[in-house]
């Protein structure tokens, strides 16, 4: 007689009591509800899902209980439909677009109840509204509106501000990276334990530029047609960055501004941005198993976030800051579909498909590449493949699975330190969420390599080089 197959049992990171209210129900959402249930001790009554669509997902909520309504969030309804449903002691998870988290963080400061999103939304319009300027249209503006709540909420109830996998997850391979990169030459420099220690360490290992160097290689035998857009991950969310200005930290090493740069005239100044979108602005950059390739500058809180994070200050003077953003390769399709739409003027197709179990083979390579310092580049990130991430989880693809794994852990965290206010990723505690992650990001890996954006260049045609340090801005654009 054959013998029963156990079911596998996972560990329970903690308990919530409150009621749980997720908005939005997409690839993410319903990516991480199986694991919401496999690590915190929740019961499905406790969980109620809002969302303008259900986009397949309803066969998910019967599976697993738990109360769904097809209902809009919008500006003028958002706290009648929300009032009852959220209060001291509850979690609002914010899975969704076009709803602002600004007002969202503010309805949960009032009520007493814990946040989390993925990225800073605004209300629909809020990325692409002509009447604004290519500054106020921007990630930093969003950063800066949420961030000025920060004083306000001062030891408030925790809301976890841009926490997938970038921005996010990302944040946290940097300190690990960072902390591998110390053992690595031979530094003794610990674990720092403030902001201003990481940025020293930032500073005295000599890292002049941090990518967030992603290769997605998911494909699907079904070709994409004309007239739609194809991906692995939210399509909506994807086109709305993309239309945003390419934006990056900007580092005290950059000798020249880009010619189309320009800074803000308020915030933090950690930034700049281009007066031009990330869906048509390409980068040289490079991972381990694709080796170099260009990616897109697509606009992240990140991007910004850790530069400000690792900025260090001599009174009001900055002495180190480094380059950071995106560098991002999204699957083939996802290129085409990109092609199209810059064609069209950012009007996004009218068809969309995500791609999850059609998907045949490939992976995600999403990981930080560290520059500049004795060992010349360092990547540190996950390899994860398709066939793992439907072993590990279900309802997910290799991309969704790197997102639900810090959502997850990020709902953990607060869970467990209720009274932060406002917090960002680099805020965090870096170990324990890489901690709850790790057994869902597939092979991790350490990398180091000698490529510069200068390899291989100037063969066949003049370029505008800046030969005495590899490092600048302008090597790594693609003109």
């Amino acid at each position: 007689m054959a013998k029963k197959s156990k079911k596998k049992a996972y560990k329970k990171h903690a308990a919530f009591g409150g009621r749980m209210v997720m908005i939005g129900f997409g690839s993410i959402g319903q990516g991480v509800l199986p694991l919401i249930f496999r690590h915190i001790d929740i019961k499905p009554e406790q969980i109620t899902i809002i969302s303008a669509e259900d986009r397949g997902g309803l066969k998910e909520t019967e599976r697993y209980e738990v109360k769904f309504i097809k209902k809009r969030l919008t500006q003028e309804n958002f706290r009648q439909v929300l009032d009852k449903r959220i209060g001291k002691g509850d979690f609002l998870v914010n899975l969704s677009v076009e709803v602002a988290s600004t007002a969202l963080v503010e309805f949960c400061q009032e009520k007493g109840a814990l946040y989390i999103d993925t990225c800073i939304e605004p209300w629909p319009g809020g990325y692409t509204d002509p009447t604004l300027s290519v500054s106020r249209r921007s990630n930093y503006a969003l950063r800066e509106t949420m961030l000025a709540l920060k004083p306000k909420y001062e030891g408030g109830p925790t809301a976890v501000i841009a926490h997938g996998a970038n921005p996010g997850l990302v944040s946290h391979f940097v300190k690990q990276a960072l902390v591998n990169l110390a053992k690595d030459i031979g530094m003794d420099a610990g674990t720092p334990t403030t902001r201003e220690g990481w940025g020293r360490l930032a500073r005295d290992l000599g890292v002049k530029v941090i990518h967030v160097a992603e290769r997605d290689t998911q494909v699907s035998k079904k070709p994409k047609k004309v007239g739609e857009f194809v991906n692995t991950w939210s399509i909506d969310g994807f086109v709305s960055e993309g239309s945003q200005p390419a934006e990056m930290g900007w580092g005290t090493h950059e000798k020249l501004l880009p010619y189309d740069g320009a800074h803000h005239d308020f915030g933090c100044g950690a930034a700049i941005y281009l007066n031009r979108p990330g869906l048509i602005t390409r980068v040289r950059t490079w991972t381990p198993l694709e080796g170099p390739f260009h990616g897109f500058i697509i606009t992240h809180n990140e991007s910004i976030s850790m530069a400000d994070y690792y900025t260090l200050r001599d009174g009001g003077q900055v002495t180190y800051r480094p380059t950071v953003h995106y560098a991002y390769h999204p699957c083939d399709q996802a290129i085409m579909s990109m092609h199209e739409c810059a064609g069209k003027n950012l009007h996004q197709q009218k068809e969309q498909r995500l791609i999850v179990e059609e998907i045949t083979e490939g992976r995600d390579e999403l990981g930080v590449l560290l520059m500049g310092h004795a060992k010349g580049i360092y990547w540190y990130g996950s390899q994860l493949d398709i066939d793992e991430a439907r072993e590990l989880a279900p309802y997910n693809n290799a991309t969704s699975l790197q997102v639900c794994a810090p959502v997850l852990s990020g709902i953990i965290w607060a869970i467990e330190n209720p009274e932060r206010g406002i917090v960002e990723a680099d805020e965090m505690d870096f170990a324990r969420n890489l901690e709850i992650c790790l057994p869902y990001l597939g092979p991790m890996v350490g990398k180091y390599g000698d490529w510069t954006p200068l390899e291989d260049r100037g063969r066949l045609f003049y370029e505008d080089l800046d030969t005495a340090d590899p490092w600048q801005f302008t090597n790594f654009r693609v003109m």
